[in-house]
């Protein structure tokens, strides 16, 4: 029986998303040997949206309230890669992570599976 799912970030730095990811987030971890950090996530959804381009998958962290989450990291330091915008289904930005790589931020709007 499945009983769980695996994020995997590749990273250009993965020592510093790491430490992103532990220090700035404060997510809870176990070093899984030689500093291979895994994270607890919170609770998760999986969506499956169409295509007519490449398959491709995203990274999206959801919070209650994206201004307050803004502002509280951005006086952590963290990097935006764009404004809080309007999406419809909710308001979104991203988190530039120190490796390059982008994740996303969004206050959702949609009913939530994480409370089913």
């Amino acid at each position: 029986m499945i009983n769980g799912g695996h994020v995997i970030i590749h990273s250009r730095d993965a020592e510093a998303d790491r430490a992103f990811f532990r220090d700035v987030l404060e997510y809870p971890h176990v070093d899984a040997g030689g500093g291979w950090l895994i994270f607890k996530l919170p609770p998760a959804e999986l969506a499956v949206h169409p295509t007519d381009g490449p398959a491709r998958q995203e990274l999206y962290l959801m919070c209650d309230d994206v201004d307050a989450t803004v502002a509280d990291l951005g006086a952590k330091g963290v990097e935006f890669t764009r404004p809080v915008t309007d999406a419809g289904w909710g308001r979104v930005t991203g988190i530039r992570l120190p490796g390059g790589s982008e994740v996303g931020l969004y206050q959702p709007r949609h009913e939530r599976a994480t409370e089913l």
